[in-house]
C-alpha cells in the first residue's frame, strides 16, 4: 500500500464491483486494486473482457441487471456513462450522455435496495466540469453549485445518482475528476495527434485553464476513497498545480520535443468541427486540490512536466 493512504486500512479481501470497468480509467483503476490484494469484478455490456475478473452482464437502458453480480460485494465503484469526447452533441447525444449516467446510478440502486444487499461504500466518478464551460478568476471549490451549462447539469444529475445511496445510509464519494493525463485512450492522446504532423497546437487564446491529474493519482484517490472511511461527499480529483491551455502545450511540446506552432487554431474552426463540445478545450477554469489534500491525500505528481514526462516515456 503506498504512503499516500490513510491508516484506516481496510483488509484487502473486500471486493470491489467497478462499472465501466473496460473504459481508460477502469482498467488503470482495476489493475491498481488487484495490486493491493482486492477482489474485482465488472459490470458490463460486454462480457468477454478482462481475463483477471469476473465481468457480469448489465444493460442499464433495459433495466437488466442479476443480482447475483453483488454476492459478496462491499464496494461499487460506478464509472460507466457515454464518452462525452467521442461524437458531436447533438440533442439525441447530450441526452445518451446524461441517460447512461442517470439509469444506470437508478438500476443499481434499485438492485441493491430491493435484495437487502449492504455496501461499505458506493463511489461514483464525475467531473470538474461540474463547474461549467467558462473561463474566468475564479477558483472552483467543491462547496460551489453546479453551472448550468451542459456539462455541469449532466454532473449534476450524475452526481444526483449517487445521493439515492447517500439517503438510504451508504457512504457515498463522488470524484470530480480534471483532464486524465494517459497517452493510450484519452483527451491527452488528442491533444498529441498533431505530433504526427511534427508539430503541436494550440487551441484558443491559450488563457484558459486547464484542469489535469496523473492517472496514478486518479486510481490512488478512488484507493483512498475505498480505505479512508471518513471520506464522504464531493472531492476534486486536480493536481494542485494551475496551468493555462498555452503553458500545457508547450509543457507538451518540451516533453516531446517537439515545436508547437506560433499560431493558434482559432476558436471559430473549432465551433465549426465541433460544435458546443468545443468548449471543453475552448474554455477553463482553476479548480482546487485543498479538500484531498486536507483528507490527508499526497500527489505523487503535481508538476507538469514531470507529470507528463512519466506518462509519456514510462
Amino acid at each position: 500500500m503506498s504512503e499516500n493512504q490513510s491508516d484506516t486500512h481496510i483488509h484487502n479481501n473486500a471486493s470491489i464491483m467497478i462499472t465501466g470497468g473496460s473504459g481508460m480509467i477502469g482498467r488503470h483503476l482495476t489493475s491498481t486494486l488487484l495490486s493491493e490484494g482486492y477482489k474485482v469484478s465488472h459490470l458490463s455490456r460486454n462480457i468477454n473482457q478482462f481475463g483477471k475478473v469476473r465481468v457480469f452482464r448489465w444493460d442499464p437502458e433495459k433495466g437488466i441487471l442479476d443480482p447475483i453480480a453483488f454476492e459478496g460485494v462491499d464496494y461499487i465503484i460506478h464509472l460507466a456513462g457515454a464518452n462525452i469526447g467521442e461524437k458531436r452533441w447533438t440533442k439525441v447525444r447530450k441526452e445518451e450522455i446524461i441517460r447512461s449516467r442517470v439509469e444506470s446510478a437508478k438500476l443499481l440502486y434499485d438492485v441493491i435496495t430491493s435484495n437487502n444487499i449492504q455496501l461499505k461504500a458506493f463511489i461514483s466518478a464525475s467531473a470538474t466540469g461540474y463547474y461549467g464551460s467558462l473561463t474566468s478568476d475564479k477558483l472552483f471549490k467543491e462547496d460551489d453549485h453546479a453551472s448550468t451549462d451542459f456539462l455541469g447539469n449532466t454532473c449534476r444529475l450524475w452526481e444526483e445518482g449517487s445521493c439515492l445511496f447517500e439517503k438510504a445510509g451508504n457512504r457515498t464519494v463522488k470524484i470530480r475528476t480534471a483532464v486524465v493525463l494517459e497517452k493510450s485512450d484519452s483527451a491527452l492522446s488528442k491533444m498529441m495527434m498533431p505530433a504526427k504532423f511534427g508539430f503541436l497546437l494550440q487551441t484558443g487564446d491559450g488563457r484558459q485553464y486547464m484542469p489535469w491529474i496523473h492517472i496514478k493519482d486518479l486510481c490512488n484517490i478512488y484507493l483512498k476513497a475505498i480505505e479512508d472511511q471518513k471520506m464522504n461527499g464531493a472531492y476534486n480529483a486536480v493536481s494542485p498545480s494551475f496551468v493555462t491551455h498555452k503553458e500545457f502545450i508547450m509543457t507538451l511540446g518540451k516533453v516531446m520535443n517537439k515545436p508547437v506552432l506560433p499560431v493558434s487554431v482559432p476558436s471559430f474552426v473549432l465551433r465549426l468541427a465541433l460544435g458546443e463540445m468545443s468548449d471543453v478545450i475552448l474554455k477553463g477554469n482553476r479548480v482546487s486540490s485543498e479538500k484531498i489534500v486536507t483528507a490527508g491525500y499526497s500527489f505523487i505528481f503535481s508538476n507538469l512536466h514531470d507529470a507528463l514526462n512519466d506518462v509519456l516515456n514510462n
